[in-house]
């Protein structure tokens, strides 16, 4: 089977690049299942109920996150009630919403386990390798195909996952730099693993943001909160072939797509 993540859509412009494109991306690909980071589709931080409904009704089957995804408040009911959507797995106890699904999606059963790096990030988060050692223990047997998202700013917090997790489930994906990297590969015991799939939207500016207001925040005090860029959008992801039967992945393709609005 051929599984497509897509990460960190941002704002308007990646968000209508994935409507625009997800169906045909679907086709050429011979997609299975398709998963979107989505942390960042409201003008660069968190997601609405709206949006989540149209990008789930365009053709992506589940959708991960990480530390801007309560900036929405009223995202917290629909992860309440959609396991679809996923806030990462190692937030405190009684946080709404699931950092892990195991399910049927499209005939397939599957297990997507979404976690928070702690180096540069949030302090209020577990042990993300902790809590992935007790989410991938508790998939019944019988679900093979398994995906993670380590949503996270070190390069080697996500490389050191990608080994702590190799040979137990089927991927471990990066996100949250917005930059892709080039080290795709598939790790010992068939886990494809890539340090960070990359953002889709503008880069016409700085990680999808504005250009002028991200300079004036790094030389200016005070300085206003980033808008997202506009033009210049491509599509990164990436699409690994794994076996049904077994959970290892043969092969992981790295996209980026130039795409005009």
């Amino acid at each position: 089977m051929n599984v497509l993540m897509i990460a960190d859509v941002v704002a308007r412009p990646g968000r209508h690049a994935v409507l625009d494109r997800i169906q045909g991306l679907r086709d050429e690909y011979k997609i299975d299942i398709a998963t979107m980071n989505a942390e960042n589709v409201a003008g660069g931080f968190s997601i609405t109920p709206a949006l989540a409904d149209e990008l789930f009704a365009s053709g992506i089957d589940l959708m991960t996150s990480g530390n801007h995804i309560f900036d929405k408040h009223e995202i917290i009911p629909y992860l309440e009630k959609n396991m679809r959507l996923l806030r990462p797995a190692n937030y405190p106890p009684g946080t709404p919403g699931s950092g892990l699904f195991v399910g049927e999606i499209g005939g397939h059963k599957i297990a997507v386990l979404n976690l928070l790096g702690r180096v540069f990030m949030p302090p209020n988060v577990d042990d993300p390798f902790r809590i992935a050692d007790e989410a991938v223990n508790s998939i019944p047997d019988d679900v093979k195909i398994r995906l993670v998202d380590m949503h996270c700013e070190a390069t080697s917090e996500k490389c050191a996952m990608g080994w702590f997790l190799a040979g137990r489930v089927s991927a471990v994906t990066g996100s949250h730099t917005h930059i892709q990297t080039a080290d795709e590969r598939i790790l010992d015991g068939g886990t494809a693993y890539i340090t960070d799939i990359g953002m889709t939207g503008s880069y016409a500016g700085a990680i999808g943001m504005d250009k002028n207001h991200v300079i004036d925040r790094f030389t200016k005090f005070p300085a206003r909160r980033a808008d997202h860029a506009k033009g210049d959008v491509w599509i990164c992801a990436v699409v690994i072939e794994i076996d049904e039967q077994t959970g290892k992945a043969s092969k992981i393709i790295r996209l980026r797509l130039d795409h005009q609005d």
